[in-house]
């Protein structure tokens, strides 16, 4: 979105690195295959793999920590560190609203209530604490801790959101992928033709980008009798994480370009 980017994570003025990515195109592009991926990826490990919800959840929880542990040890934005644990984050916090929904039977309505709630509770306290919810300025720890928290809840209410549109309410995933994609659209509209505010465009955007890719991720993987178009978990996520890898790779590339031509003083 038009004035969301920020200066480069190796500033060469010496101040402090900003630990999240500049909003860009390819910055949507690979959000949205992330939240596809994790909405695929938790099917598979859970179902065709056999390991169940509470294992699964186990398993990935653990990756997760691991993984944020060597994001927060960068204290700058690095592609790899940092789209790892958007992807681990995606599994987890579809599994959580998962395990909700179907090992401890709260409904999906309910769900969606709770995680909102949560999502406002931590943008709270996060603006309480720090005066914005810009991530502009993800400098320190305690931002970067608000930053995550917030990712997580976000896609946990995708998960819940999505899930009761396409099946609660039974209107399919294509149709629930459509009327997500449409919100997100209105969003982008008002804020290029009505000038809504920046922070709060990004993280309607941000949190709706979640049900989008889950009800194309479930679009794409589940059978035919159950409104999909029968890929399967496995060949869904190994195409989205093909994908991801290669915007890595690419992002990676372009980072290190930036940095070279700043030592260059070009």
């Amino acid at each position: 979105m038009r004035n969301m980017s920020f200066s480069s994570p190796s500033a060469a003025d010496g101040s402090p690195a900003n630990r999240v990515p500049d909003v860009t195109v390819d910055f949507w592009l690979i959000k949205l295959m992330a939240v596809t991926m994790g909405e695929t990826a938790a099917d598979y490990l859970a179902v065709n793999m056999g390991l169940g919800l509470t294992a699964t959840s186990l398993l990935m929880a653990a990756i997760l920590v691991v993984a944020l542990v060597a994001q927060f040890a960068q204290k700058r934005y690095v592609p790899w560190a940092y789209w790892l644990a958007v992807v681990l984050i995606s599994i987890v916090g579809t599994l959580v609203t998962d395990n909700l929904t179907d090992n401890f039977g709260v409904p999906l309505t309910i769900s969606t209530v709770l995680f909102s709630g949560l999502l406002l509770a931590t943008f709270g306290l996060w603006y309480a604490s720090e005066r914005t919810l810009s991530i502009h300025t993800v400098f320190t720890t305690r931002r970067e801790l608000f930053y995550w928290l917030a990712i997580l809840f976000t896609f946990a209410l995708g998960t819940a959101a999505g899930d009761l549109v396409a099946e609660y309410f039974d209107l399919g995933y294509l149709t629930t992928g459509l009327i997500f994609g449409g919100v997100i659209g209105a969003i982008a509209l008002a804020y290029y033709l009505f000038n809504i505010d920046g922070v709060l465009a990004f993280w309607l955007a941000y949190i709706l980008t979640r049900p989008l890719g889950a009800s194309f991720g479930d679009l794409l993987s589940q059978p035919l009798e159950y409104g999909g178009l029968g890929m399967g978990t496995i060949l869904t996520s190994t195409i989205f994480l093909l994908c991801i890898s290669a915007i890595v790779v690419f992002m990676t590339a372009k980072q290190d370009d930036r940095a070279a031509l700043i030592d260059r003083g070009d």
